[in-house]
């Protein structure tokens, strides 16, 4: 008879719900949000089956395969790129199911409730597919999944199943032995998360919102892959983006404190592995097969058994991939060999303050969003950034670093090295900006950056009276590592009292802005070579009703303009859109199109890119 009298031991894995004939085992949720069984004595007649069964009690007997250490270590990108961009790592997952969705089986995997706790989940319809991909780092509820598996397994159907390695190694131990129609996938696994701790957290965006959330994507790519960043979107249609640290549970759960207990000692690390396949993020991929990354999700893939091997046959077409090294995984993904510390917050005291302050409390008590406790070595990073970029960009010129003195000192330039917030500029780039014309630099720009080495091409920036350039910073910002990068060869012109305002992203050579009214461009924009925007067509007219000479230009945020494009007074381009080569923009552009021609027109409506 199971009972729990150590929570350290038990890994919530509900399997022996499912193996009793009796019904007699039910789970009960504690303080922390997990699960525990609790058997009824009424109805237990002391079968044992659940003592056989538990992964924990028989990890040496379950934990086998047919290798030692993985046979084969890929690296794959889905060749879909909608996919891939819609997966958590490279879209692995999603092509092992496709193919067993193709063959007519099941596929099983963890998805969100409406309340976004987390359960696990199996059919044989590829239209659920979208709802089981990517992962949700927390506990998914796994009651009923193993008989449902046995059930269609004696049925002759064919099943692939993923969770996490302790759920998937429950399913070896409930069925007792192997079945030819079954594929095991498990994933490597940090620890996982208390789902009470995920909905306070999510309860505490609702309120700074005031608003229902409607989505949630863990690992969102809008900002890159390497950002990993929560987003959350709301009923009243704003977003949140949570970027590496800066995101409130992911800064809780790499303290560790709300894992599951038995996530401290997890018995399923290391090898053999106890699946047919394994998947994960490929953190380095860099380093080995640059072709497979572009920072939206590569992903490691693991064949632990011959049928592993056999099935990755099947699936390989749809992937773009090549064999790598197996030492290559091991600096980015420990948690394969390594459990997760204890934490150094006192658990007890954690649990019963996430009660009394709420999820805003504990942040605030436990894990705050402090810049002034950083490490040494980060505080000395941050401050030597603003004068590594001067070099940078001007090398070792006096003249240089004279001429970007002036303009961050000048009156009417509010620059602040201090708070990483200034301009710089290449020594080749000319200045002409009248002493009334006002520079607002709320973000890091750089002006002129010289990617040829010994090239040079005219750069300038023309201001004139009561003129206004203002940069600033926003949630979509991926370039240039927090500053916006333009290179040589642009010419900006503000004249007639216009207004520039320009939000953070990365610019090609030869950019062309002409604004004498307002022209605004939003962050995340990515603008080609030789692009041309303009607000105002100088002194000609042509005599004709519908003739605009000058009317402000909007450009929202994460806008795709490519290479040689233009863009004429009067538009605004919505966000998410993108304006192919050569193509001249003189009306306004709907948000997520793809627009192309002259003048250009809508191609393709919804689109994503990255």
């Amino acid at each position: 008879m199971i009972e729990i009298t150590d929570k350290s031991k038990c890994c919530g894995c509900n399997a022996c719900g499912d193996v009793c004939p009796f019904d007699a085992i039910s789970f009960k949720t504690d303080i922390e949000g997990f699960w525990y069984p609790v058997v009824n004595m009424e109805k237990c007649v002391n079968c044992g089956l659940c003592e056989k069964i538990c992964p924990e009690l028989h990890i040496d007997t379950l934990k086998k395969n047919d290798y030692e250490k993985p046979a084969h270590t890929i690296a794959a990108i889905h060749k879909k790129m909608n996919v891939r961009w819609d997966s958590t790592s490279g879209g692995a997952f999603s092509a092992l199911a496709e193919v067993m969705y193709d063959k007519g089986g099941y596929v099983g995997g963890a998805i969100y409730n409406p309340d976004f706790s987390v359960r696990n989940f199996i059919s044989n319809d590829p239209a659920d597919l979208e709802k089981l991909r990517s992962s949700k780092y927390l506990e998914s509820y796994a009651e009923g999944l193993y008989k449902t598996i046995r059930d269609l397994l004696k049925k002759g159907e064919k099943v692939l199943a993923c969770g996490t390695p302790c759920q998937m190694t429950a399913l070896r131990s409930f069925l007792r032995k192997d079945y030819e129609n079954l594929i095991i996938v498990d994933f490597i696994c940090r620890g996982v998360n208390s789902p009470k701790v995920y909905r306070k957290y999510l309860d505490s965006l609702e309120e700074k919102y005031g608003s229902k959330v409607v989505y949630v994507k863990a690992k969102n790519k809008e900002l890159g892959w390497r950002n990993l960043t929560r987003k959350v979107v709301f009923e009243n249609g704003k977003s949140y983006y949570g970027v590496l640290m800066e995101d409130d549970f992911r800064r809780g759960y790499h303290t560790n404190v709300f894992c599951r207990p038995s996530c401290y000692d997890c018995k399923y690390k290391g090898f053999p592995r106890i699946a047919d396949i394994t998947i994960a993020d490929y953190w380095g991929i860099e380093r080995v097969d640059r072709n497979l990354d572009n920072n939206i999700g590569t992903s490691m893939i693991l064949l632990n058994s011959k049928k592993g091997e056999a099935y990755f046959k099947e699936v390989e077409h749809l992937l773009e991939w090549r064999e790598t090294k197996f030492e290559s995984i091991l600096p980015g993904n420990l948690a394969l060999v390594k459990s997760m510390d204890k934490p150094s917050i006192d658990r007890e005291e954690f649990f019963e303050d996430l009660d009394k302050i709420g999820f805003q409390g504990v942040v605030s008590k436990y894990f705050p969003l402090n810049k002034n406790k950083q490490s040494f070595k980060k505080r000395l990073k941050e401050f030597i950034k603003p004068y590594y970029r001067l070099y940078s960009v001007a090398g070792f010129s006096i003249l240089a670093y004279w001429k970007n003195y002036r303009l961050n000192k000048r009156k009417n330039t509010s620059s602040d090295f201090k708070h990483d917030n200034f301009i710089l500029c290449n020594k080749r780039v000319v200045l002409d900006i009248h002493p009334s014309a006002k520079i607002d630099i709320k973000s890091p720009f750089i002006y002129g950056i010289v990617p040829v080495k010994g090239m040079w091409v005219p750069t300038c920036l023309k201001m004139g009276a009561n003129t206004t350039f203002e940069i600033h910073g926003g949630p979509l910002t991926r370039y240039g590592n927090g500053a916006y990068w333009l290179k040589y060869g642009a010419y900006i012109e503000i004249v007639n009292g216009g207004k520039l305002i320009m939000g953070q992203g990365a610019c090609n050579v030869g950019l062309t802005i002409m604004c004498a009214k307002e022209v605004t461009i939003g962050n995340g924009v990515r603008i080609g070579r030789n692009v041309s925007i303009r607000d105002w067509n100088g002194p000609h007219v042509i005599i004709n009703d519908r003739y605009v000479n000058h009317a402000p230009v909007h450009i929202e945020d994460h806008v795709w303009l490519c290479t040689g494009c233009s863009v004429m007074p009067g538009v605004t381009i919505g966000e998410g859109s993108v304006v192919a080569a050569g193509s001249i923009v003189t009306r306004s552009v709907p948000p997520r199109s793809l627009v192309a021609g002259t003048p250009a027109k809508v191609i393709k409506e919804n689109i994503e890119w990255y």
